[in-house]
Formats: structure tokens, sequence, C-alpha cells
């Protein structure tokens, strides 16, 4: 099994359903996640501004990671700081990348 498929699958069943899970139960989540989430998304800045500059260096393409960077990191952390006073349209906004990274990473893991 190589990295991708590992990416992938990690991708559909733990991100995509965490992005769902949360996106879905919304205020009523458990208090605990919310921390969580924000320390998630200061990872995922992080990790991906780590990848952008190995990756430019070597002169592969960035843009997944800027995604990262720009969108999923700060929503995450958003949800994680504003906690059950976090408004609709950013759980909204996660509930769709949800099913986005299924779908997206579904594709590459069947297509190989």
């Amino acid at each position: 099994m190589n990295i991708f498929t590992l990416i992938n699958l990690f991708h559909i069943i733990f991100v995509g359903s965490l992005f769902i899970y949360v996106g879905t139960y919304r205020e009523k989540l458990p208090k605990i996640l919310f921390p969580l989430l924000f320390i998630l998304g200061i990872i995922v800045i992080f990790y991906h501004i780590y990848k952008t500059y190995t990756y430019i260096t070597q002169g592969k393409q960035i843009w997944i990671n800027l995604i990262h960077i720009c969108i999923i990191g700060p929503l995450l952390c958003y949800i994680g700081y504003n906690r059950d006073k976090t408004t609709r349209p950013y759980f909204e906004l996660l509930l769709m990348l949800g099913f986005a990274a299924i779908g997206y990473h579904s594709y590459y893991l069947i297509k190989g």
C-alpha cells in the first residue's frame, strides 16, 4: 500500500467523517471537541506551510496545500475558537468540505 492510498483512506475515513459530524451536530457537539478542532486547525496550517515550502523548492504544485492553509485550517480554528457561538454558515461550509473530501479522495482511491 503506497502513501497516496493511505492519505486517501485517512481523508475518507477520518477527515470527511469528522467534518460531516461537526457540520451536522453544530452547537450540540461535546464541548471537548472545540479545542481539539482549534488545535487541528493550527496543525493543518503549519504542516501545509511546511509542505508548501518543500514543494516550491522541488518545483511541485502547491494548490492543495494552499487550500489547506487558506480555507480548511482557518475554518477549523474559527469553529474551535468560537465554539457553540459559531454561526450556521461556518458549520455548513465544513459539512460541504467533508463531502468534498470524501468524494475527491474516493475518486483518486478508485482511480489509483
